[in-house]
């Protein structure tokens, strides 16, 4: 275990199931239905990196109203 190139890839493995567990929280706290955020979800899941990639150019994103920063420092306007 002491190839460097095995720490690049576990490395590279923990960088995309961070981005994916970001990329579902983003999915599900959407305005999208129930039922397009477990499709979302799905494809994140089974498909890591080509789901990520989908999900960057035409997924769900964004916060649903009422569920972002409550405080006037921390939001934008």
């Amino acid at each position: 275990m002491s190839d460097p190139f095995t720490y690049f890839w576990i490395a590279v493995a923990v960088v995309i199931l961070l981005v994916d567990l970001w990329a579902i929280v983003s999915v599900f706290r959407s305005d999208k239905s129930d039922g397009v955020k477990v499709l979302w979800s799905l494809l994140l899941v089974l498909f890591p990196v080509v789901g990520l990639i989908i999900w960057g150019f035409a997924g769900p994103r964004g916060i649903k109203p009422g569920t972002g920063p409550t405080s006037p420092e921390h939001s934008k306007g």
